[in-house]
């Protein structure tokens, strides 16, 4: 224990990504106070840093006083950069510093005992190479690493010396991997105990890591909320569409699923079956493989927030795009906020910032994720961190989502396309003119091919008369740049606008003066059986768009 006695108690803090173990580590504080009073559990998320230069200053002000310190999913580069002098000066003085699963700048801090990840390698400690793997997966990595995990620690328990504290780093990882209220509980208990000095050694030791599935389905009407088997779950008696969500296991162990559930009622309201499953570690592809292959899903959608293989710390976008093409569903990625609070994004003219960007909307969509959504996040108030949903965009998503799934079983000449093509700026013939490319060309070979493949497409003759038809028809009748398909009247526009206050602050009273005739708004474009060729609407006038 340090000499600073005047700061009482022993604490224990936990250093990681995000906040989904502040649940855990809150709720068993009180229980491991009963064998060490005035313990002080604190968990400290990276992704808070950025919005909130308070949170940083306190996580650098409890690692300095820390007796323990647990540091883990530290990927970020300017995440590990704003606390790395306090995490070495740490290193030194606490009792034992705990680094797993994380950049190795990180995990080489790990000091537990004779453990010293800073020295060069031992016999015992070579096994980590064993764990450690391919440094690019294979489908059942993540799987055989965790039966890698569970097996090490009853290996090395039979092996003195050095390799004792070698398996205690192996048990903490498998500890958190794993949760739950009970897992983290018994992690803090048995660190505390094995590390921590002026502890009393009277206290019961610490019970094994508890084991629970690595893939599995989840929801919060199953008996236990984890099951193995699909035929397990709750769900509408005769769905219109089944969808597959990917979720994260260590949310579901901390039981900080508030913002799944909200998407799987909403799911079901539908009537639409979902089938919520996840994977240890970051690797999705063992719960697609399990649940969601041979046409079991008509819509896949993560709701992680990150890439399908490699989670924030890295992006496999081969072996993603391999998956999702045999799967060969749509494919939705919706994101927690992780970096930022629901207020303070409400709040943000700027919406997501770079670094949530980057990892939540760019690296999904690399793998072939489409339509990015928000729909939930941390609500940050009177120090809840727990995730929530945002009911608006959790509707969006399951709209987006409902569509996509029923189009998918929907025959060619069965549907209706719209086409828009480009029209800016306003009123300067730029209708389908783009830099080196052939825009009508191009429409009209697409809508030939469209129409070879079953769609109801009235095709023109030529790729010119596909242009009169668009750009001419009666667009000298009514003065517009290209042929007005239609009109919808201001009281419509009224009726039926989201958002109508926040729009006529801008506009002015429906139907505005763009593209209108004082009654109505003009839709330019043409229809073509069941394609309708639409142009871009102005977005503003001329020299101020």
């Amino acid at each position: 224990m340090r000499d600073d006695a005047h700061i009482p108690g022993y604490r224990v803090v936990i250093v990681t990504l995000d906040a989904h173990a502040a649940g855990p580590a809150s709720r068993v504080s009180a229980r491991l106070g009963k064998d060490f009073p005035g313990l002080a559990v604190t968990v400290h998320a990276a992704a808070e840093w950025s919005e909130c230069e308070s949170a940083l200053a306190a996580a650098k002000a409890d690692i300095e006083t820390a007796d323990i310190v647990i540091a883990n999913l530290l990927f970020i580069e300017e995440h590990i950069r704003a606390v790395e002098p306090e995490l070495r000066a740490a290193r030194e003085t606490a009792d034992a510093f705990v680094g797993m699963i994380a950049d190795p700048a990180v995990v080489s801090l790990t000091k537990m005992g004779d453990l010293d990840m800073t020295k060069p390698a031992s016999g015992a400690v070579k096994l980590l190479k064993k764990l450690r793997g391919s440094s690019k997966p294979s489908g059942a990595s993540g799987e055989k690493q965790m039966r890698m995990l569970r097996r090490l620690p009853k290996i090395l328990k039979w092996i003195p010396g050095k390799a004792q504290d070698l398996r205690a780093w192996f048990l903490s990882m498998q500890y958190w991997l794993g949760g739950s209220d009970d897992n983290i509980e018994e992690m803090i208990r048995f660190l505390v105990t094995r590390y921590g000095s002026g502890i009393d050694q009277g206290v019961r030791e610490a019970r094994a890591p508890i084991d629970y599935p690595e893939v599995g389905l989840y929801h919060p009407d199953a008996p236990g909320r984890i099951v193995t088997a699909a035929a397990d779950l709750p769900g509408p008696e005769a769905p219109v569409a089944t969808v597959g969500l990917l979720m994260l296991r260590s949310y579901i162990l901390a039981s900080d699923c508030a913002h799944y559930d909200a998407v799987i009622r909403s799911f079901e309201a539908r009537g639409i079956r979902c089938l919520p499953a996840f994977a240890g570690g970051l690797d999705g592809r063992p719960a697609i493989d399990r649940y969601f292959t041979e046409g079991r899903i008509d819509a896949l959608v993560s709701l992680t927030g990150f890439s399908l293989v490699g989670g924030p710390a890295y992006n496999d976008s081969d072996a993603a795009v391999e998956a999702l093409t045999t799967l060969d569903v749509p494919y939705i990625a919706a994101h927690p906020l992780e970096f930022q609070t629901l207020a303070q994004w409400d709040a943000a003219s700027g919406g997501l910032g770079p670094v949530e960007t980057t990892m939540l909307v760019a690296l999904p969509e690399i793998d072939g994720a489409t339509n990015p959504t928000v729909f939930a996040g941390r609500q940050g108030s009177d120090g809840d961190r727990s995730m929530a949903p945002n009911t608006e965009r959790v509707a969006a998503l399951v709209e987006k989502t409902a569509r996509l799934a029923k189009l998918r079983r929907q025959k060619p000449e069965d549907c209706k396309v719209a086409v828009v093509i480009y029209g800016f700026p306003p009123n300067a013939g730029a209708v389908g003119t783009a830099a080196y490319l052939s825009v009508f060309e191009s429409l009209f070979n697409t809508l030939s091919e469209m129409k070879t493949a079953g769609y109801a497409v009235d095709l023109p003759e030529s790729v010119e008369a596909l242009r009169d038809r668009v750009l001419a028809g009666n667009a000298e009748t009514y003065g517009q740049e290209a042929n007005v398909a239609a009109t919808i009247s201001a009281d419509r526009l009224v009726e039926t606008t989201p958002w109508l206050n926040e729009i006529e602050e801008v506009w002015g009273p429906a139907p505005g003066r763009i593209q209108s005739n004082g009654r109505e708004v003009f839709i330019l474009g043409a229809k073509l059986g069941e394609v309708f060729v639409g142009v871009q609407p102005a977005f503003g006038y001329e020299g101020d768009p």
